[in-house]
This record gives structure tokens, C-alpha cells and sequence, in this order.
């Protein structure tokens, strides 16, 4: 399968690694031979219809800063959509870093792949957050397959779990922490009495939390995240101007002790119900399944009938984003298997 991979950062380095990796593994078991004939990064691009190397395309991008930089087949000003256009790639994985508030580049590769007949692994969650309903709708329309899995919870399968439970089951309410910055600084207001400022410098001494934290702390991360659920798993057509969002910074140590002293603990929960989409600090029970610890995470899902189902595992990193995505190739591949 011919791939472009747009973002060659922390996750797009990842994913190459993995994919040369486990490429034995892959042809034995699924008959899939990935071959990456375009990336681009935010400075160039490289790309050559017989196969990139990967090791040259490390190389490149760590002592030149680019792929663009790539011998004989790299470019330093392509137009990234025309690069998508013009390629018989069947497929674009889209892994640049994108805010919601300036979700345009991204969005525009991702039209550029579905308007061109190419199926799409996506990894950043500004463009679903603001115009998912747009972009299923254009990905079903050219034939497309969609997968977005290392949105949510990166490495660990939350759209997958919840996707499955949802088919035996109504999804009555969704309850989450999906951020795991938040989850580390609350945790240590809880568990060591910090303050807010204490554990979120501590937060960004660790590389949990950015230099700017407003993403996180502010509940935006997460707020793009329980869009993607709702549209993704709950077939609930939304976007991030459709989700109250409260964040953390007004979390004072005081509450959160009082929390403790109630047998509670404070957590900044996502959650959809028939009330709508909402991200809040909210209290919840010490042996609720929500009360995970650290940077990890948890989707609870309540069913209408089969009670709760929870899922807790790691969030955010490079590895663990390749491995969804992976695990998002797999799935294409055999998807569209019966037209090859």
C-alpha cells in the first residue's frame, strides 16, 4: 500500500520506525506491504513513487531539519495539496500538530486526500473537532475509509471499545478523563496536597504539560476529544462550539480536600448525556472506575441495559499513536480488500 504521511514529528518518526518494524510481520500475517512514497513536514517534502528509505528520511530530518532535505527526491517548497493531489498514494495519514484555532491547513489535506480517491488516517484532532460532520460526510461521498483512533486516548482502544460495546447496546451516557495532563495535576492536589501552580509546574518539568498549557488545563484537549466520541461512536453529529467547557485553573486546593474529606476526588470529566456535551471539573466517588491516577485515562460508559463498561489505559505519546495507527491500517486494508 502507497502512503503519504503528512507530519514528521514525534508521531510521524514513530510510525515510520513501526511500520519498518513490524513490515515482516505485517506481509506474513495480513499480506500488507506499506511503502511510504511521500512526507512532509512543515519545512519540505520528500517524495519518490518507488519508496522512500526510512533511515534517509531520519537521517535527514535529524541533521538538516527536513525531509525536504532527503537526497535527490526532497523539495523545500512543494504545495502540500498539490503533493497529496498529484500522488497515486492510496492512502494520507495526517499527524501534524493543529489547534482548533487554526484547524485550516489540516483541513484542507484531508479534502485534498478524500477529493482524490485516498483513504485517510487521521491523528489530529483540531479538524475533526471543528468540522467532523463535513469531513465524514466528504470521505463517504468519494468512497472513502475514515479512521481517526489514535485521537482518543492514543495507543489505548477507546473508539474501538466503545464502537463495539454500541453495537450489543444503547449508550445511555458517556463519562470520561481523556486528558492527561489534567489527571496528573489534579492527582497531585488530591494525593499530595499541591496547589494548582505546584503541580502544574511540576506537570511541565515532567514534559506532561506545554510551556503554554492552555490546551489542557483550559479543557479544549478534551473538549476535541469527546466531540470525536459523539460523532465517531454515538453517530451524535457535533463540533466544539456545541460543548460546554470549564477547565481547571479554578480548581482550588480547598475543594479538592474537601472532595477527599467527603470520600470524593475531583477530576476534569467529559462527559455526554441528554443533557448535551460538556467538560467540567466534577466530583466523583473514591472507588468510582473514573478515579485513576497519574496521566492515565478512563471511558466509562453507562448501557441501557449491561450497566457500566470502563476502560483505563496511557493517553498521549509517540509510540503509542504509531501503534493506533497501525492498528487503523490493518483495519483499511482489509476494509478494502475485497476491491483489490
Amino acid at each position: 500500500m502507497k502512503i503519504l504521511l503528512s507530519g514528521f514529528g514525534v508521531v510521524g518518526k514513530a510510525v515510520v520506525q513501526l511500520l519498518e518494524e513490524q513490515r515482516a510481520k505485517l506481509y506474513t500475517k495480513h499480506g500488507l506491504a506499506p511503502v511510504f512514497v511521500g512526507v512532509m513536514d512543515s519545512k519540505g517534502v520528500a517524495i519518490d513513487p518507488r519508496g522512500l528509505d526510512p533511515a534517509k528520511l531520519l537521517e535527514a530530518k535529524e541533521k538538516q531539519g527536513t525531509v525536504g532535505a532527503y537526497p535527490a527526491h526532497g523539495l523545500r517548497d512543494a504545495r502540500e495539496t498539490d503533493v497529496i493531489a498529484e500522488s497515486e498514494a492510496q492512502l494520507l495519514i495526517e499527524a501534524t500538530p493543529t489547534t482548533v484555532k487554526t484547524p485550516g491547513p489540516s483541513l484542507e489535506r484531508l479534502k485534498a486526500a478524500f477529493r482524490t480517491g485516498k483513504h485517510v488516517i487521521c491523528v489530529n484532532k483540531a479538524p475533526l473537532a471543528v468540522a467532523f460532520p463535513a469531513l465524514q460526510e466528504l470521505s463517504r461521498h468519494n468512497r472513502c475509509q475514515f479512521r481517526y483512533s489514535g485521537t482518543v486516548g492514543g495507543g489505548t482502544p477507546v473508539l474501538a471499545l466503545a464502537e463495539e460495546v454500541a453495537r450489543g447496546s444503547e449508550v445511555v451516557a458517556v463519562r470520561a478523563i481523556l486528558n492527561g495532563t489534567t489527571n496528573f495535576i489534579l492527582t497531585r492536589m488530591d494525593k499530595d496536597a499541591w496547589t494548582f501552580d505546584q503541580a502544574l509546574a511540576e506537570a511541565q518539568k515532567l514534559g506532561y504539560a506545554e510551556a503554554d498549557p492552555s490546551a489542557d488545563v483550559d479543557g479544549i484537549d478534551t473538549a476535541t476529544k469527546i466531540v470525536i466520541l459523539a460523532n465517531g461512536v454515538l453517530g451524535r453529529p457535533c463540533t466544539i462550539s456545541d460543548v460546554k467547557i470549564e477547565g481547571i485553573r479554578g480548581v482550588a486546593k480547598s475543594r479538592v480536600d474537601e472532595a477527599r474529606k467527603a470520600g470524593k476526588t475531583v477530576k476534569l470529566i467529559a462527559q455526554i448525556s441528554g443533557e448535551g456535551l460538556s467538560v467540567a471539573p466534577r466530583e466523583v466517588p473514591a472507588d468510582s472506575p473514573l478515579n485513576v491516577s497519574g496521566s492515565l485515562n478512563c471511558l466509562s460508559l453507562e448501557l441501557k441495559t449491561g450497566g457500566e463498561v470502563s476502560l483505563i489505559g496511557r493517553g498521549a505519546g509517540g509510540p503509542e499513536t504509531a501503534t493506533a495507527i497501525l492498528r487503523d491500517l490493518i483495519d483499511i486494508w482489509h476494509s478494502i480488500g475485497s476491491a483489490r
